[in-house]
């Protein structure tokens, strides 16, 4: 199983830079007809699809004056791979090539825990009202990483009724969390990175997929968002967290606590109570479940999803001050 897995994801990752790679051979012309195409379909929308995606966009860019981008912004042709990680450069220049804007603009790839100077896209932002984020513009980026999803064949009812967690636990958060529970008799949680050679906690790497055989996965963010936050709100175990301090395209800020995941105290303290509580109520559990599923479901058509990216990135370049 585990193999299977690991083998599942690399042909995942082979996949998606095989395509990535030739898109960039493909000629500018193709890909901004293709925009524009989008762009019509976008006017064809009906009003209730249409006002969806307009509150997708609106939610991602929060930008409502024009602004000047800065002295180190640069324009579109000026965009290159130097410096740049592999999966970041490929997301951003798919979009980019997709619009005819010449405009200068600014971008911090990575796990971005702060809100830029001055209007930037990033991948992360912290969760906080309009006004005091709007610099960050949110894109779907880094796509092979945080958008894997794992088939999930149980139902909640059919799997153990404990709390799995795997990942590294080097933040102080995480390693919290391994100590309160690294031996309670409801929790199976480790750490199965070096850092945690030597500890009680130290375990062997578990696959998502052998995960899905537990009612509740727990998911702790690390540097900015948690990476396993979206396959367990897609499977049928119950995601248990805090509320979340950090938000991407999955719209984590947007996310209802115990009507999208069962919510957890700031310092995890009340997990135990929580299980026991959803072990005595699955119809409960299944509920959250049931729109947890439907959040991911919004994230699922490709081509809406390059659509809403486009739409984001063409209400930035109209902000540009020229």
């Amino acid at each position: 199983m585990k193999l299977t897995t690991r083998y599942e994801r690399n042909l995942h990752k082979l996949g998606y830079y095989l395509t990535a790679l030739f898109d960039l051979v493909v000629p500018r012309s193709y890909w901004l007809w293709h925009g524009q195409r989008l762009m019509e379909e976008y006017a064809a929308l009906e009003p209730e699809a249409k006002a969806e995606v307009d509150a997708r966009v609106a939610w991602y860019n929060r930008l409502e004056a024009p602004f000047n981008p800065g002295p180190e912004a640069i324009r579109p042709q000026q965009f290159s791979r130097r410096g740049q990680r592999s999966a970041y450069y490929l997301d951003f220049k798919r979009l980019l090539r997709c619009l005819p804007d010449d405009r200068p603009f600014r971008y911090e790839f990575g796990d971005v825990t702060w809100v830029p100077e001055y209007p930037s896209f990033v991948k992360s932002r912290p969760v906080a009202s309009a006004g005091e984020n709007a610099n960050s513009v949110l894109l779907k980026l880094n796509q092979v990483r945080h958008y894997f999803m794992v088939p999930d064949p149980l139902s909640f009812r059919e799997k153990e009724p404990v709390a799995i967690w795997r990942g590294k636990g080097s933040q102080p958060q995480r390693k919290a969390f391994l100590e309160r529970y690294h031996d309670s008799p409801l929790c199976d949680v480790g750490c199965n990175h070096e850092e945690s050679i030597g500890k009680p906690w130290h375990t062997g790497f578990m696959p998502a997929s052998e995960q899905l055989n537990y009612r509740y996965i727990v998911s702790i963010e690390g540097n900015d968002v948690a990476t396993n936050l979206k396959w367990i709100l897609a499977s049928n175990s119950l995601c248990l967290m805090r509320r979340p301090r950090y938000e991407t395209w999955f719209m984590e800020g947007a996310l209802e606590p115990d009507v999208h995941y069962a919510c957890l105290a700031d310092d995890h303290s009340d997990l135990e109570e929580q299980i026991r509580y959803y072990n005595a109520h699955p119809e409960a559990a299944e509920a959250i479940i049931r729109n947890a599923q439907a959040h991911v479901a919004r994230f699922m058509d490709t081509r809406r999803e390059w659509l809403i990216s486009l739409l984001v990135m063409r209400r930035y370049f109209e902000k540009v001050e020229a």
